[in-house]
């Protein structure tokens, strides 16, 4: 595989100016959407990752699928997927399916689904299948996503293992965990498992109704989502709320401008939250940047 000279100097980063004030009432627009994006160190940093991750990921080792899932992405944000051997890659992406040993199998309530890198997956036996099984959701969604992105054609997959054996991770209130042996089941694992399906274009992996009332259970009494029923409000949880919603059908893309009376969440709630949440943050920053001035 091709690979590009490191240099140093792509990655530095000149030195504020100490003169330099930030409000959040005076910030105004750049002339051009990218005139400040440095687009080419963003891919000479993503090639890096593709080539050779660092030492200082490491502790991510469990999350290697995770770590290609956005550096490809990334990659292809930046119309640089030229960089990568598209047909390597999907090649290592398969190689971390588990595989069950036979048809039956596929109900013994473990999940065939993808490992999250090697050190979850376990030697197969003489017959080339995998004993242990680690199969674990978001894993599987990175690897779907990352399949999706290469061009890899998706119809060769054994999406009835992947399909069928996920359920087995459904909760009896609609969420799911994410992996067979037990774990925590919020709505990032709700998200996964919507993504899933709509990627493999097939619903039968999931009981759509019962996530659904699970998400509604997580919105709370200021309009955002919590991760799990009962929490407070939380962007990432949000974020996978509505986007699973949106996935399995049950929203709109015109959400807005249709009648919000009639979506199946308190939509006026849902944007207050968000604007509030956004100013907050906004002026939290100018705060900490004036505080650092001081």
């Amino acid at each position: 595989m091709a690979t590009r000279e490191w240099n140093p100097s792509d990655f530095e980063v000149e030195e504020e100016d100490e003169e330099q004030t930030l409000s959040p009432l005076s910030i105004s627009p750049p002339s051009s959407p990218l005139s400040y994006f440095a687009r080419d160190r963003h891919v000479a940093f993503l090639e890096m990752m593709y080539n050779l991750i660092p030492h200082h990921y490491q502790s991510q080792e469990i999350n290697r699928l995770t770590l290609a899932f956005f550096t490809i992405s990334g990659l292809h944000l930046l119309q640089a997927l030229d960089r990568i051997d598209k047909d390597r890659v999907s090649n290592w992406v398969l190689s971390f399916q588990a595989h069950p040993r036979s048809k039956a199998e596929v109900k013994n309530g473990e999940f065939y689904g993808f490992h999250g890198s090697r050190t979850s997956q376990f030697p197969p036996d003489e017959n080339g299948v995998s004993v242990h099984n680690a199969g674990h959701l978001a894993s599987t969604y990175c690897a779907l996503a990352i399949l999706k992105t290469v061009g890899f054609d998706l119809s060769m997959l054994d999406k009835e293992s992947i399909l069928i054996s996920m359920r087995n991770l459904q909760q009896p209130d609609g969420s799911f965990m994410p992996l067979h042996v037990g774990a925590e089941t919020d709505l990032r694992f709700v998200y996964c498992a919507a993504a899933i399906c709509f990627i493999l274009e097939d619903w039968s992996g999931m009981d759509r109704e019962k996530a659904k009332e699970y998400i509604l259970n997580c919105q709370s009494y200021d309009g955002g989502f919590g991760l799990m029923p009962g929490l407070e409000s939380h962007g990432g949880g949000t974020y996978c709320a509505v986007a699973s919603l949106r996935l399995m059908g049950y929203i709109e893309d015109d959400i807005l401008s249709n009648n919000a009376s009639s979506s199946i969440i308190n939509v006026p709630l849902l944007l207050n939250w968000s604007i509030q949440v956004y100013f907050c943050h906004l002026i939290s920053r100018s705060i900490t940047y004036c505080s650092r001035k001081i």
